[in-house]
């Protein structure tokens, strides 16, 4: 590798003086065309069959789409008989047009007319590769003589659509393909060639489908591409400017979105971005970003997950974990910083009652894409005191007191390290359980009566069981209402010097069933602060739970005064 990269020649930058693009933004979602079915099925290791086909071609209609190219009908019989079970088995909603590649031969644009026979809207997508390195390489030609092929298949098919018989509704799209590596002049002196046959006006204009075939540059640079083909082309009214992104560099998206700044007006790419090589361009991903950026994309992602199973039950290709959007983790936070944040964000809309989402961490709400709130944090040794507070709300309806947080917090990440991996939520509930509910005890309330209460005052009679004495002692005390009543009767016993922090309960059920919890916080003799959980049918005895929890779970002796 030391010296491996002194075979590569830069790519040559594109000299454009005033660029506009950099100063514009996207305000409208483009013309969207999705190629799954051509150029992501012969990506696949396995293309798909007839009926993998008809049901992501039904996919893609039911999410938005109405430029679908379904496949190259000339290449092979099966290819054929896809496209003419489409028409004939009236597959084709009357307001989608579907898209049918052909190379600019003969044979083959013939063959071509006849697969789509028959079909409402079709736009026949003829191309020619006009790289520099394809023209010294693959073809031996100069120019000319790629242009010469253009022209002679624009020919053609203008031909056969002029004597069809039938009442097919056709357009016209041409890719020079490889114009990525292309020299951008003769990107526009070959378009302009073809446009000059095929005589396209702004009625019925001509789609021209700059692909990026090969990422050669920057994203950057293609925009620069893009812009200097649009302000130097002729006749650009009667054109539809495509971009085609190919990823080869990783920047298939920011290709696409800086091709739109530059004056694109139509996208080609695929659902999770499937393609040759590291694939085409995202169509989720840009369309997503846009809808982030409060634009509507004009496509249907409300519920992603359903696209995505059918996307990998028929390709068989798998969607990483952190791909945008749709990946398993693209919503989950592992990291203590980042779940608090959250946490805080998701309180912050529920106490102001926005209508705007504001959650850090997130820019976009997973409910907008078919996905459940429930995986957003999970817990690990990396987790902080925020995470499980939002789990054990969201998932259990536990509203934890933040000052409880550190302290709850702490227990899961021991049990994190002690199995040495991250807990679902129901083991988050038993690590809750077993630090505040199922403890053991050192004291309980067999029985109790409270008197006299009122606004001010009550008295508390009841009886204690002493685990250690194995003994029932009796407690009598008076306060200024139940619960100050009953410390003081805890004090009648010498269970003393306990100071009561706060207190915070809600209920956790609803209905008939419906069940209180409350959440004590107490200084132990000791000054140490512990938190003691209570539920319970009634919210005075919850809380009574809540202060023998806490009690109980204190490292401090219990020394009470039996002896009466």
């Amino acid at each position: 590798m030391e010296k491996g990269f002194k075979k590569y020649v830069p790519f040559e930058q594109i000299k454009i003086k005033n660029r506009r693009w950099p100063d514009n933004t996207i305000t409208k979602a483009p013309i969207w065309c999705s190629v799954d079915l051509r150029d992501g099925n012969q990506a696949l290791v396995d293309p798909m069959n007839l009926e993998q086909k008809l049901e992501f071609f039904h996919a893609l209609c039911d999410m938005g789409f109405k430029e679908i190219e379904i496949g190259f009908p000339s290449a092979s019989e099966t290819e054929y008989e896809i496209c003419r079970e489409l028409i004939e088995g009236n597959h084709i909603p009357d307001d989608v047009t579907i898209q049918v590649l052909v190379q600019a031969r003969e044979h083959l644009i013939r063959k071509t007319f006849e697969a789509v026979k028959g079909a409402k809207n079709v736009i026949v997508h003829f191309y020619n590769s006009t790289s520099t390195l394809q023209r010294k390489v693959v073809f031996k030609k100069d120019m000319d003589g790629i242009i010469d092929i253009a022209v002679e298949g624009a020919k053609l098919i203008k031909e056969l659509i002029d004597g069809y018989e039938g009442d097919t509704n056709f357009r016209l799209e041409y890719s020079p393909e490889s114009f990525s590596g292309t020299e951008v002049d003769n990107s526009v002196k070959i378009c302009e060639a073809v446009m000059d046959v095929i005589k396209p006006t702004p009625e019925n204009p001509i789609i021209l489908n700059l692909p990026n075939t090969v990422e050669m540059c920057t994203p950057n640079t293609y925009a620069d591409q893009i812009e200097y083909f649009i302000t130097h082309m002729k006749n650009r009214e009667s054109a539809i400017i495509s971009l085609h992104p190919h990823n080869d560099r990783g920047t298939g998206v920011a290709c696409a979105e800086l091709g739109l700044l530059a004056g694109a007006d139509r996208i080609e790419g695929t659902l999770f971005g499937n393609g040759e090589r590291t694939g085409n361009l995202d169509i989720v991903t840009v369309g997503l970003n846009m809808f982030t950026q409060g634009v509507d994309p004009k496509l249907d992602f409300s519920d992603l997950p359903k696209y995505r199973e059918i996307y990998e039950r028929c390709t068989k290709m798998k969607i990483g974990e952190r791909q945008p959007y749709a990946g398993d983790l693209v919503f989950t936070a592992f990291s203590g910083s980042h779940q608090d944040a959250i946490n805080k964000g998701f309180a912050y809309v529920k106490e102001t009652n926005s209508d705007k989402w504001e959650i850090p961490y997130l820019p976009i709400d997973p409910a907008d894409v078919g996905r459940q709130y429930e995986p957003i944090i999970r817990i690990n040794s990396q987790s902080g005191k925020g995470g499980a507070a939002f789990i054990m709300q969201n998932n259990f309806g536990y509203e934890l007191p933040k000052a409880m947080h550190p302290e709850f917090g702490a227990l899961v990440k021991a049990e994190c390290d002690k199995l040495g991996r991250e807990l679902s939520p129901q083991e988050l509930m038993e690590v809750f359980n077993k630090n505040y509910i199922d403890i053991e005890q050192k004291l309980w309330l067999v029985k109790h009566v409270i008197t006299n209460v009122d606004q001010d005052e009550a008295t508390f009679k009841g009886t204690i069981h002493l685990v250690k004495e194995n003994k029932d002692v009796e407690i009598f005390g008076d306060g200024n209402g139940p619960i100050d009543a009953f410390f003081n009767a805890l004090k009648s016993i010498g269970i003393d010097g306990y100071e009561f922090i706060s207190y915070s309960e809600h209920a956790i059920s609803q209905g008939s069933d419906s069940k209180a919890i409350s959440y004590i916080q107490l200084k132990t003799p000791e000054g140490k602060n512990i938190f003691g959980v209570g539920i319970s049918h009634g919210i005075f005895k919850a809380s009574v739970r809540g202060i023998l929890c806490a009690i109980n779970r204190s490292p401090d002796p219990i020394n009470p005064k039996i002896n009466q």
